[in-house]
C-alpha cells in the first residue's frame, strides 16, 4: 500500500460531501495538472490518501482510500484527463493545520512543505504515521 494526500477546496468539494458518498465514492476528478495526474495513475486500490483542505481551512481533516483505479475523467472529453475514486474511511479527531505540519521538524522533507501547491501528491509511510498520530487515528 502506497499513501497520497489529495487537496480539496471545500466551498467545491468538502469532507462532508465526501463522507456523503458512503461506500460507492467518489471521482476525484477536476486535476488538469500532469504531475498530479500520473501520480493517480500511480495509484492502486486501496491506497490510503489524506484529505486535505486547502484555502482557509489548510488542514487535514480525514483519510480516504482508493476504490477504483484511474480512468478517464468524466468531466471533460480531453482523453489526457484522469482520475481515481476515493471513499471516506475516518475523520481526523483533531484536524492537523499545515502550520502544524511545517513547525514539526520530522515533516520538513513532506512534498506539501516542499510544493504546497501540487494537488496530489506521494506521502512517506513515516510521515503518513506522523499525521495519522497528530490527527488521532488509527494509521
Amino acid at each position: 500500500m502506497r499513501y497520497w494526500l489529495l487537496k480539496s477546496e471545500a466551498s467545491t468539494w468538502s469532507w462532508e460531501d465526501q463522507v456523503a458518498k458512503g461506500d460507492a465514492g467518489e471521482e476525484w476528478n477536476g486535476v488538469r495538472n500532469y504531475q498530479a495526474r500520473n501520480f493517480m495513475r500511480e495509484m492502486s486500490l486501496g491506497d490510503r490518501c489524506l484529505f486535505y483542505l486547502s484555502q482557509k481551512e489548510k488542514s487535514v481533516v480525514g483519510v480516504v482510500e482508493v476504490c477504483a483505479e484511474a480512468h478517464p475523467d468524466s468531466t471533460t472529453d480531453d482523453a489526457r484527463w484522469e482520475c481515481v475514486d476515493v471513499r471516506a474511511v475516518a475523520s481526523l479527531a483533531t484536524p492537523v493545520t499545515l502550520d502544524r505540519i511545517k513547525a514539526d521538524p520530522r515533516l520538513s522533507e513532506m512534498v506539501l512543505v516542499k510544493n504546497s501547491r501540487l494537488s496530489v501528491q506521494p506521502v512517506s509511510d513515516r510521515e503518513w504515521r506522523i499525521i495519522c498520530e497528530m490527527g488521532g487515528v488509527a494509521p
